[in-house]
């Protein structure tokens, strides 16, 4: 998307010495990347605490167990929706 924007000159430069970015779009993209970023890790931030996370060999085994039965769901479920001839 081309956008005009008007950046503080001071800001530009001090981000292009401290960056390794060839063109000011790098630098400003970095920076949108990083706000994305932020915005992320914010939200798993939040969930601290209230996740509950089962590291055994019994959770593990279940939990394939489910993507193997998701798996032949999916599977089957497109080989009914394939038209003859396909």
């Amino acid at each position: 998307m081309r956008t005009n924007i008007v950046i503080d000159d001071q800001l530009m430069a001090d981000v292009m010495a401290s960056g390794d970015y060839k063109t000011k779009r790098e630098a400003v993209e970095e920076g949108l990347r990083l706000l994305k970023r932020k915005k992320a890790y914010a939200a798993l931030l939040a969930a601290r605490g209230t996740l509950f996370w089962d590291d055994s060999d019994e959770a593990w085994a279940k939990v394939r167990e489910e993507a193997e039965s998701q798996d032949a769901v999916a599977n089957a479920s497109k080989s009914r929706t394939r038209s003859p001839g396909a």
